[in-house]
């Protein structure tokens, strides 16, 4: 039922539920930390000019990204600790897969450098603005940040089993260049480091239900 705020009241989690949310109550660190783990082997590789090893390492351990957050979601496994660790995670694998495209498909970078040099200004930016404003990477995992990585994910999967594919690249990079726009807005908005933030509308929708719960102010 939801409450006078328009909230929905949280269930008690059913028996079966909790006893598998605790047997993976790890689950989903242990992946983020084996996907920082696998981010300077693929260097390595890409180095070495193993492209099928790299390819090979490179597909789960972006994958990895998407299954450590479902199942975090589905069993109410959510922490601080583990929004850090999926944001570094993050940011090591999508360098570990930049280096990798450099070398593998440097005509990427050649045919297409606007476009990247946009994605990486973005990104970097996003970066930055995070270090200054809380001292950390941000961890707001917002769906528009979801939808650029899983487009990013399929885009190198098609370009390294199949080949470049111009569409996908563009809708993958204009997704990710729009998702650090509201990273940029949240990062103005939300004074404190917080994780887990759907979008930009929960902050504003918040702070709305505080402006209502202001007393009005009296007449001087």
């Amino acid at each position: 039922m939801p409450d006078r705020t328009g909230r929905r009241e949280a269930r008690p989690p059913r028996p079966c539920a909790g006893a598998a949310a605790g047997s993976l109550r790890h689950v989903p660190n242990a992946i983020s930390i084996a996907r920082i783990a696998a981010s300077p082997v693929l260097v390595g590789l890409a180095l070495a000019g193993e492209e099928s090893a790299y390819t090979w390492l490179l597909l789960p351990a972006l994958a990895s990204d998407i299954l450590d957050g479902l199942i975090a979601r589905w069993f109410h496994l959510q922490t601080a600790l583990g929004a850090k660790l999926d944001s570094i995670g993050d940011l090591l694998v999508t360098l570990a897969a930049l280096f990798g495209m450099w070398t593998f498909h440097p005509e990427v970078y050649l045919d297409h450098w606007p476009a990247l040099a946009l994605f990486m200004a973005t990104g970097v930016l996003e970066y930055g603005l995070a270090m200054l404003r809380y001292g950390r990477l941000s961890s707001f995992h917002t769906w528009s940040s979801k939808a650029a990585g899983t487009l990013l994910v399929v885009f190198v999967y098609v370009l390294f089993l199949d080949g470049f594919n111009p569409g996908l690249f563009y809708l993958a990079i204009g997704t990710a260049v729009l998702s650090s726009l509201e990273e940029y807005a949240l990062i103005a908005l939300v004074p404190k480091w917080r994780s887990n933030v759907r979008g930009i509308w929960v902050i504003l929708g918040e702070r709305r239900q505080e402006a209502g719960r202001s007393p009005p102010a009296r007449p001087t």
